[in-house]
């Protein structure tokens, strides 16, 4: 029989940016919030104390901040004719755990989002026609535009500490071309900080774009670039480009982080409480499954906890956010035979192509340098940028060179026919370490009818529960514009001018394959939207079926962005935060009508 604590107002699953984000808002509300952390308690100290934490055996290899899948994972098929099996090795994407969550571990990456992907399918079908869509993609819009969210985007850039270089601000063009990005939107302020200096690579790759006609810009970092407090009061110091942030706690308080731009704050609120090693199993709702009473969980000593709450928050990472509404009954499981339901709908990935370009000995690209977020990109071909009609395919990609520190163990690019091993390999690392450069065509991943989420029959957790099933596989929109995208950035590999080029595209009957890292930008399945036939949540992420549970993450997004989906998951906590502080605590009700 489960313990059964103090009621709240509120109670957050999971402590990464969503949950750190609306733990500061509820609190300033005037709520009294307990949040639960499945994971162990990390900071950067000493999770980020210098030396240690560049030990790439401990942290890239032995992956210390990541998931441990002997308790908890996914199962994973790439159709539903097939038996999904565990993933049982980090490889493909990488969920964190512990206190900041993925927010720890992530790069810095920090964009905002192209409007036109707010509205994918309304866009496409006034563009293109609604024959140009293909059947079984199930894109939808998100029913909040993007200038409703621009104030949240400006906050959580303040939040993060973001470096930039801005284009247009309030309807004016203040950039400098070739510095700023002529296809962002309009914003209401400049970056806190200007952009990070740019590596070699990035000079490169710069330089190459201009000559064939694309437009290249600093990539938005949340690492600084400077020294920098921010509007809670947290302090961070510049960055030192040491190489170490993805996959890593920074130990120059450089990397925006719940840890380091949230978490200082929240400790000064006496009506918050972390609480870690907290495994949360299910939300309990009434008997009409009509309401959340708060949230059943396994602490450190295998004791089942139950907090009461008035307003349950899910944060958690992607899937788990889905896994919990699957296991709790929140909403309909969704059904890909008859397309209805909504929980584990519009599951989408991220659709990544990568080209190396290796150049002679006299060209020193000092890879060993970086830092997570820093860079230089191009849009030309990004969201609806160009003309979609001539090429028959659905979704746009940013192209980079985003140089964040080729690691000495697992960041060893040789060229094609290398050996694995031996006096040959050895060589070939010798040669090419120091003289190569890495860019990326960071493509958008749609949604489709067979990709989805759902409780597997056949396994369980360390708790006894069904694991989460992931049925996914590549499509063939997701060929046809790797092909496109990879041709386009091939262009700039060879204005570059190397002595060899490595890298090929999706080809057709490519399959997912979960060996091979890609990202960790996992989206959907528990999508947002204005009609609860098609959605979990409403426009302010609120479960239509259950109106005290709000549901922030990237298990909102009802496709996958051509950009890292971390800005537009702050942006949208905070959106949800002040319609929950502004409208619902005042009215505790649904938000929108059904």
């Amino acid at each position: 029989m489960a313990n059964v604590m103090k009621k709240v107002d509120a109670v957050i699953v999971g402590f990464g940016w969503a949950g750190s984000i609306m733990a500061k808002e509820l609190t300033e509300a005037g709520l009294n919030v307990v949040a639960l952390e499945r994971g162990p308690h990390r900071d950067t100290y000493p999770d980020g104390a210098y030396p240690q934490v560049i030990d790439e055996l401990t942290y890239n290899i032995r992956k210390k901040l990541f998931q441990d899948l002997s308790k908890s994972t996914v199962t994973i098929r790439h159709n539903s004719a097939q038996t999904a099996q565990p993933y049982r090795q980090l490889a493909a994407f990488l969920p964190g755990t512990g206190t900041g969550g993925a927010g720890l571990h992530w790069s810095g990456v920090h964009f905002r989002v192209d409007p036109i992907e707010l509205r994918m399918r309304s866009h496409y079908e006034e563009r293109y026609g609604k024959k140009f869509i293909p059947e079984g993609m199930t894109i939808q819009d998100f029913g909040v535009t993007y200038d409703e969210l621009e104030p949240f985007f400006d906050k959580a850039e303040k939040v993060f500490g973001t470096s930039g270089s801005e284009w247009r601000v309030k309807g004016k063009v203040v950039g400098q071309q070739g510095r700023g990005n002529p296809f962002a939107p309009d914003r209401s302020d400049k970056f806190p900080l200007p952009a990070q200096k740019r590596t070699f690579s990035a000079q490169l790759f710069a330089q190459a774009a201009e000559s064939v006609g694309y437009h290249p810009y600093d990539l938005p970092s949340a690492n600084t670039s400077g020294p920098y407090t921010n509007t809670y009061g947290a302090q961070m110091g510049p960055c030192n480009f040491c190489g170490y942030c993805s996959g890593y706690a920074c130990y120059m308080y450089s990397k925006a982080s719940p840890n380091v731009n949230v978490l200082p704050a929240l400790r000064q609120e006496a009506k918050f409480e972390l609480r870690e090693n907290a495994n949360v199993l299910r939300v309990n709702l009434t008997d009409d499954k009509k309401r959340a009473t708060g949230v059943t969980y396994v602490d450190a000593l295998g004791r089942q906890i139950e907090q009461p709450a008035d307003l349950v928050i899910l944060s958690a990472f992607q899937f788990h956010n889905v896994h919990l509404m699957l296991l709790s009954g929140i909403g309909k499981p969704y059904d890909p035979v008859t397309n209805e339901g909504t929980v584990g709908r519009n599951f989408a990935y991220q659709n990544i192509s990568t080209i190396k370009a290796f150049f002679d000995k006299d060209v020193f690209t000092n890879n060993f340098i970086g830092a997570g977020g820093a860079g230089v990109g191009v849009d030309d071909f990004n969201a609806d940028n160009f003309d979609h009609g001539k090429y028959g395919f659905v979704g746009g990609s940013p192209f980079w060179v985003n140089q964040a520190g080729v690691k000495p163990i697992s960041g060893l690019p040789t060229p094609p026919g290398t050996p694995g091993w031996g006096s040959k390999w050895k060589a070939a690392v010798a040669d090419h370490y120091t003289h190569h450069v890495s860019m990326d065509a960071h493509g958008a991943h749609q949604s489709y009818r067979n990709n989805y989420l759902d409780l597997d029959p056949n396994y369980k957790d360390a708790f006894g529960q069904p694991l989460l099933r992931m049925t996914f596989d590549w499509q063939e929109n997701d060929i046809k514009m790797s092909q496109f995208m990879h041709g386009r950035m091939h262009k700039i590999a060879e204005a570059m001018n190397p002595k060899l080029i490595s890298g090929a595209p999706k080809m057709p009957g490519t399959h997912f394959d979960t060996t091979v890292y890609q990202t960790t930008h996992m989206n959907g399945g528990a999508i947002m939207g204005e009609d609860p036939k098609t959605s979990a949540v409403n426009r302010y992420l609120q479960s239509w079926d259950v109106p005290n549970v709000f549901v922030p993450g990237a298990s909102a997004f009802p496709q996958g962005l051509g950009y890292n989906p971390t800005g537009m998951v702050a942006a949208l906590t905070y959106w949800s935060a002040k319609a929950i502080r502004e409208q619902y605590l005042p009215s505790p009700g649904p938000l929108v009508q059904a």
